[in-house]
């Protein structure tokens, strides 16, 4: 495929090191049994190399409603899909009688093997590349904002992402808060839960950003924590509060503390949702 890479290179205007290494980010990384080389995806990379572009085929090939609802059955949120640690058993499992949704989600190629413990016979599962994680949480975000807005969801979130690197978190959340203004009323719900899944599905969408849930620290949890190349972000969430309550919880506990040796800046980020309109009525960043 040496060909086919050098054509592609020259139409992104890459060099054949930066094609090599986005092809991998995007289309590689599957793993079917506890020791195997990187696979991948030959149906994308033969797109790719045919329509010479990075594109999201695997998801063109299909439609995930049959995932969303078995997410929804099961009671996943999708901070909890990847990575989790399970026995061969639970993802090897014939589908029609799974008692989780983990082996739907690895025979299905939206989750692979990413790594295996000998001692405790366990697999670390995750999902495989940029192709799939960006797909996968594109067909989550209608389940948080109205279908209908979906589409402008994804001009917002590529805006926003281009602020962070600028690091401009304020520009990026009032972006943001825009958006929410052109949402209907019915999808505003009642529980901080809810705000926190939905900022997790938008901040994951961040493509080149790291973010994670629920990350421990030695005083209490961290709402999210968004990572870029240069800056760390800790965020905390409050509905029908105060951004200052968030930003005191944030101070009181010490969270930033934890992430002290990261090497990279650390920014505070307290947000505050109102549930009766189901915006961010306030944020305060430190």
């Amino acid at each position: 495929m040496s060909e086919d890479i050098d054509m592609l290179a020259k139409t992104q205007d890459l060099t054949r090191e930066a094609t090599v290494a986005k092809l991998k980010e995007y289309y590689d990384g599957y793993h079917f049994s506890k020791v195997s080389p990187d696979i991948f995806n030959p149906y994308s990379l033969l797109n790719c190399f045919a329509d010479k572009n990075f594109g999201a085929y695997w998801f063109s090939s299909g439609t995930p409603t049959y995932l969303i609802n078995m997410l929804n059955k099961f009671d996943v949120l999708p901070a909890t899909i990847a990575p989790t640690e399970a026995l061969s058993s639970a993802f090897d499992a014939p589908t029609e009688k799974m008692t989780s949704i983990t082996p739907l989600l690895y025979q299905s190629g939206y989750v692979t093997i990413k790594d295996y413990d000998k001692d405790t016979q366990l697999y670390t599962l995750d999902i495989p590349n940029k192709e799939i994680r960006v797909g996968l949480f594109n067909s989550l975000l209608p389940n948080y904002v109205n279908g209908t807005q979906a589409q402008q969801g994804g001009v917002t979130i590529t805006k926003m992402a281009s602020l962070i690197r600028r690091r401009d978190m304020d520009g990026a959340l009032q972006l943001l808060q825009d958006y929410f203004e052109t949402l209907p009323y019915c999808n505003v719900t009642n529980y901080e839960g809810h705000y926190q899944q939905m900022l997790y599905i938008i901040f994951t969408l961040l493509t080149g950003f790291v973010v994670d849930v629920e990350v421990h620290t030695p005083n209490g949890r961290v709402d999210m924590v968004l990572l870029t190349n240069t800056d760390l972000y800790l965020l905390e969430l409050k509905l029908n509060k105060s951004a200052q309550a968030a930003m005191r919880q944030i101070n009181l506990k010490n969270y930033h503390r934890r992430f002290a040796l990261s090497g990279k800046t650390i920014t505070k980020v307290g947000i505050n949702f109102d549930s009766t309109n189901g915006n961010i009525e306030d944020w305060i960043i430190e």
